[in-house]
């Protein structure tokens, strides 16, 4: 906190400075920076201004809100950013007491040190980006790679998102060094849909519900208590990553699903054999080293969509998706081990 006449000092949160003997006027008081793991309430400007009279006291008072850093990664052509298709999962995060940061920098220890989550949804390789075909190389290289694991062994906690092909083949590699073995393809349910496609109608959409056993019952589903247990979400399309031993199930797609693998994205043709994917999951977890990491096969999930001209939602927008943010909270209280 600063004063004219370069008297400043620093200021702890839910704490108070005093500056006495300040001669009668009008001063400008300004909080100069937040902590990392800070920031300002929205509106609340960062300086003002106050009138201090003979033999009185003047208080000034700046909200700032802490709480766990929530970084999502904007430096590999992500189709999602805060400030575009994942606005909506900023404001979820802020409004639930967590900050929210975005990262331009290859994933380096200096650039990872002081995150809580990190957030990867729909990177692509830097030849990708308006290009949707094969191949689809790795978005990350192998540095990064390795430095995000070690961080995550270390005590990190990764949340990696990679919707239908191409954003499975570009993070293929990232997953791999988790133990997940992502398909770069398109999945769904056949009782529901003939073919993928960019926009789904309210009966296209897919329910995964834990009274059929496609969301699984785990600590992070169960929630905090029972307003925050999660009983069915909405996702739409996607991809289904093959079964492994480690990672812990907690979407997954049953005996009449499939997974088709066009080799450019949306264009298929009856060449493009279905793959069963009964038992393939679109969601997981698991416990790495010191940290956690969570696997999700869907993105628009966790976004606010409008198709056919804004008459149909898709996303935490669809009336059928009224516990997708409450999922999208658990996961990231899981991660920070609030959860399980």
């Amino acid at each position: 906190m600063t004063l004219p006449g370069g008297r400043s000092r620093a200021i702890g949160v839910n704490d108070s400075v005093t500056f006495e003997d300040l001669p009668v006027g009008t001063y400008a008081v300004e909080l100069q920076s937040v902590a990392w793991n800070c920031e300002r309430e929205d509106g609340v400007p960062l300086k003002t201004s106050m009138v201090v009279s003979v033999g009185g006291t003047e208080r000034v008072r700046f909200p700032v809100l802490c709480g766990p850093v929530v970084v999502l990664d904007e430096a590999h052509n992500n189709y999602h950013t805060l400030s575009g298709r994942y606005r909506p999962f900023d404001e979820l995060l802020r409004r639930n007491g967590f900050v929210a940061r975005t990262s331009s920098a290859a994933f380096t220890a200096a650039a990872l040190a002081g995150v809580d989550v990190l957030v990867i949804s729909n990177a692509l390789n830097v030849q990708n980006p308006t290009i949707w075909s094969a191949p689809t190389p790795s978005a990350f290289t192998t540095e990064e790679i390795a430095g995000v694991k070690t961080w995550v062994e270390g005590g990190g906690a990764l949340f990696l998102i990679a919707d239908h092909m191409p954003f499975p083949g570009t993070a293929e590699e990232l997953a791999a060094a988790f133990g997940v073995k992502f398909r770069n393809g398109f999945a769904f349910d056949t009782l529901q849909l003939r073919n993928p496609k960019p926009c789904l109608l309210e009966p296209e959409i897919q329910i995964l519900r834990r009274s059929d056993g496609s969301l699984g019952a785990h600590p992070l589903t169960n929630g905090r208590n029972a307003s925050e247990r999660v009983d069915s979400v909405a996702t739409f399309t996607g991809q289904a990553f093959e079964p492994t031993a480690s990672p812990e199930p907690l979407l997954v797609f049953g005996s009449t699903a499939v997974q088709l693998f066009p080799t450019t994205a949306w264009e298929f043709s009856a060449s493009t054999e279905p793959v069963g994917v009964d038992g393939w999951p679109q969601a997981s977890v698991r416990e790495m080293g010191s940290g956690r990491a969570a696997f999700f096969g869907e993105a628009a999930m966790f976004s606010t969509q409008t198709c056919f001209g804004g008459a149909v939602p898709m996303g935490m927008n669809s009336p059928l998706a009224e516990q997708n943010g409450q999922l999208l909270l658990n996961v990231l209280r899981w991660l920070i081990r609030e959860l399980g």
